[in-house]
C-alpha cells in the first residue's frame, strides 16, 4: 500500500510540474485528491471493524463495489482473488440462461402412447418424456394427466414409461455433497423431475403431542413418530431431533426421534426419500387415481420408441418466472437443472454438467470477458471447487444491468428486508427495500452480491466473498458494507 501511495505522489508531482494545473491548489486539497485515488483499496472502517470483531482476517475477504454508471470500481479489496462464492454462483448461471435462452423460454414435457386407444382404454404403455423442467410440480402433473384423460385415455393396460434421456443417465451416481444423503439439497438433477422429488415433512405441536405430516402425501412413505413434546423456546429446533430413512420394496419408512417445542409453530424438513423415477411414478399413481383413471402397471425407464404416437405437450412457466424461485430461495437443484438445460440447448443432448460449464465460459468469451479463475462444477454453488473473483462477478453484474435482460434478472433477486433469503436483514435500516442481493453460504464460505440503491438513487454493484472457517460470522460486516454503499454521496 505504501508503495502505491508513493507512486501516486510521484505521478501527482509530475503532473503538477508538467501541466501546472494543480499549482494553485492548497496542500489539503492535494491530500484529499491523493486519498481519492487510493481509498478504493481500503475497506470501510465499519466493515473492517466488523470483520475484526468476528475474527476474520481481511486477507480472507474479497470486496468489489462499482456504480453501474461508472467504468471503474469505488472499492476493490482482494477483488482479483479466486474465491468460493457458494450460492452466489447462481447469478452466473441464471444470467447466462436469461441471455442465451431468453426470458420467454419454456421447458416442454411430452406424453406419448405406443398402442391404440379403444373406448378410452390404452392397450399399451403411456410414455412421459422430460426435458429438464426444474419447476414441474404436482399441480403441473395433475394438469397434464387431466389433459391426457381429456384426450380420450381413461385406462392404461400397460406400464408407465419414463424417458429421462435428455440428461446424461449416470448423473445420479455422483456422491452427495455432504453426509446428509437424504436432504433435498443433495438431490441430483433429472430430465423428468416432479416436485424436486422432495417430500416436505410438516412439524407442529398440540397440547399433548407432536404431529408430523407430509405436505404432499404419498402412501408409499410411512412415518414413525417418536417425537416428544417439550416446553421452552424454539431455538435451534433442527438440532433437537434426528431421522432415519429405510427404503423397502413398497416405498420407505421415515422414523423421527427427538423433541419439539410448541413455540416453534409450524416447521418443515425437506427430504428426498426416492429417486426421481420412483417419486414421479408414485405421484403419477396417486394423481391418476384421484382423476378417476385406472392403472395397474409397473414403472419402466427407457427411451421413447420411434413408433410412439404423441398425445400432448405441456409447457412450463417462462424462464423469467423460474429464475425467481432459483435466486430468491437459492434452490440448488433448480440451478443444476438450468445448467444442464443450457448444455442440451446450446451444445448437445444428453446434457452433462461439463458441457454446461463450457456453455457458461463460451457465453462470457463471446462478451469479451475472460475469467481465467472461473471454475464451474454444477452451476448452483453447492460445491467445494467452484470459483470466481469478486471483480469478475462485479463486472458481470454491471454488464447485466446494461443488458436487455436486466429487468428479469434483477426481479429474480431477493429484496433486502422484504423477501427471499434477505428478508430478515437490515429491517430497521434506511437501506430497507433498496437492494437486490443474492446470498450464499457453505461451511467456511459466506457471500453476498447484487445491487444497492444509494440515498441519492444511484445504483451500485456490490460483491463480498468470505472464505474462512469463521465465515458465517461475517454477516455484520456484509451488512456494514451494504450500509456504506447506501450512504455514498
Amino acid at each position: 500500500m505504501f508503495f502505491v501511495i508513493d507512486l501516486l505522489k510521484g505521478l501527482l508531482s509530475l503532473t503538477c510540474k508538467s501541466s501546472g494545473q494543480f499549482k494553485s491548489l492548497p496542500k489539503v486539497t492535494l491530500v484529499l485528491l491523493l486519498l481519492s485515488f487510493t481509498a478504493h483499496a481500503e475497506l470501510p472502517s465499519t466493515v473492517a471493524d466488523a470483520l475484526k470483531a468476528a475474527g476474520i482476517p481481511a486477507k480472507n475477504v474479497a470486496v468489489y463495489v462499482q456504480s453501474v454508471e461508472s467504468n471503474s470500481p469505488a472499492l476493490s479489496h482482494n477483488a482479483d482473488k479466486s474465491m468460493n462464492p457458494a450460492s452466489v454462483m447462481k447469478l452466473v448461471t441464471t444470467n447466462a440462461a436469461l441471455d442465451l435462452l431468453t426470458p420467454a423460454y419454456r421447458w416442454k414435457t411430452e406424453v406419448y402412447r405406443d398402442s391404440d386407444v379403444v373406448n378410452g382404454v390404452l392397450q399399451g404403455n403411456l410414455i412421459i418424456k422430460g426435458y429438464g423442467d426444474p419447476s414441474f410440480k404436482a399441480q403441473d402433473f395433475w394438469r397434464m394427466l387431466m389433459s391426457v384423460q381429456q384426450a380420450g385415455i381413461k385406462e392404461i393396460k400397460g406400464d408407465l414409461i419414463i424417458d429421462t434421456s435428455y440428461f446424461i443417465k449416470n448423473i445420479a451416481n455422483k456422491k452427495a455433497f455432504d453426509d446428509e444423503t437424504w436432504r433435498a439439497y443433495n438431490a441430483e438433477p433429472s430430465a423428468f423431475l416432479v416436485n424436486g422429488r422432495s417430500t416436505s415433512f410438516k412439524f407442529n405441536a398440540t397440547d399433548t403431542s407432536v404431529n408430523i405430516n407430509q405436505e404432499f402425501e404419498l402412501n408409499e412413505i410411512q412415518i414413525v413418530n417418536n417425537m416428544k413434546l417439550v416446553q421452552g423456546p424454539c431455538g435451534e429446533w433442527r438440532s433437537r431431533f434426528g431421522y432415519v430413512v429405510k427404503p423397502n420394496a413398497s416405498g420407505a419408512t421415515v422414523t423421527f426421534s427427538g423433541t419439539f417445542s410448541p413455540d416453534c409453530g409450524e416447521r418443515y424438513l425437506e427430504l428426498s426419500v426416492f429417486d426421481d423415477e420412483k417419486y414421479a411414478f408414485y405421484t403419477f399413481k396417486k394423481l391418476w387415481k384421484e382423476l378417476g383413471g385406472k392403472f395397474s402397471g409397473q414403472l419402466k425407464i427407457q427411451d421413447t420408441p420411434m413408433s410412439a404416437v404423441k398425445v400432448l405437450e405441456q409447457l412450463s412457466d417462462p424462464l423469467a418466472y423460474v429464475v425467481r424461485d432459483i435466486n430468491k430461495w437459492s434452490n440448488n437443484l433448480m440451478a443444476r437443472q438450468l445448467l444442464l438445460t443450457l448444455a442440451a440447448e446450446k451444445l448437445t443432448a444428453p446434457a452433462t454438467e461439463l458441457n454446461g460449464a463450457a456453455v457458461l465460459k463460451n457465453w462470457l468469451a463471446d462478451k469479451g470477458s475472460k475469467f481465467d479463475e472461473l471454475v464451474i462444477e454444477n452451476g448452483s454453488g453447492l460445491s467445494r471447487i467452484e470459483r470466481i473473483s469478486a471483480e469478475h462477478l462485479g463486472k458481470m453484474l454491471v454488464s447485466t444491468y446494461n443488458s436487455p435482460v436486466m429487468p428479469e434478472f434483477m426481479a429474480s433477486l431477493p429484496i433486502l428486508a422484504l423477501d427471499g433469503t434477505v428478508k430478515k436483514r437490515l429491517n430497521d435500516s434506511q437501506s430497507n427495500g433498496r437492494a437486490h442481493l443474492k446470498t450464499g453460504s457453505l461451511d467456511g464460505v459466506s457471500a453476498i452480491a447484487g445491487y444497492v440503491l444509494d440515498a441519492n438513487n444511484h445504483r451500485h454493484v456490490l460483491v463480498m466473498l468470505v472464505n474462512h472457517p469463521k465465515a458465517s460470522a461475517s454477516r455484520n460486516a456484509q451488512d456494514a458494507l451494504i450500509e456504506w454503499v447506501h450512504q455514498q454521496p
